[in-house]
């Protein structure tokens, strides 16, 4: 049997690190240490759309800061 996506029904939920990186989680898994959970949870599918509307710099956040200082 192949993995399929469209047979995936986990429940997926947005998480953050520190340096403002998203990825997604199994929502019945514990959290990765040093990341936190976004407040949004749905299929995969719908988990990525969100982090598509919301991840607009992928820049890391100490990278951002650092260029902000230097500017």
């Amino acid at each position: 049997m192949s993995w399929n996506d469209n047979e995936d029904n986990t429940i997926y939920r947005v998480v953050v690190n520190q340096e403002e990186q998203y990825s997604i989680w199994p929502e019945d898994r514990d959290l990765p240490l040093g990341w936190r959970d976004a407040g949004k949870r749905g299929s995969k599918q719908e988990c990525l759309d969100y982090i598509k509307e919301v991840w607009t710099d992928m820049r890391p956040l100490s990278l951002r800061k650092k260029m902000a200082s230097v500017a």
